[in-house]
């Protein structure tokens, strides 16, 4: 199941290398802003989400922006037939500061 969101990117983080044991990661994460569940009245507020989207190159696509930005996620949610997941598929920034680079 497919959808867009509204979201608050309140960092990003490039990672690509090599593990000791040999195994290889190359992955963007992205941090944004997420409400408690306020439903119980024991939390109230924002948490910070980490999603992944996509390989480390995709960092130098939103670097220049400045943090944080408002933009549109797609996300899916995906299961393994036990436990489900939402992944970020697209992320496109909507509010960009004046002082921004252009470009």
């Amino acid at each position: 199941m497919k959808f867009e969101s509204n979201v608050k990117v309140l960092g990003m983080k490039a990672s690509k290398g090599t593990m000791d044991n040999g195994q290889t990661f190359d992955s963007t994460k992205v941090y944004t802003e997420t409400p408690l569940d306020e439903s119980k009245g024991t939390a109230k507020g924002f948490a910070v989400g980490e999603f992944t989207l996509g390989a480390a190159e995709e960092f130098q696509k939103y670097k220049h922006l400045p943090f944080p930005f408002e933009a549109v996620a797609e996300f899916e949610i995906v299961t393994n037939g036990k436990t489900q997941k939402t992944v970020m598929n697209a992320l496109k920034p909507t509010k960009v500061s004046a002082a921004s680079p252009k470009g």
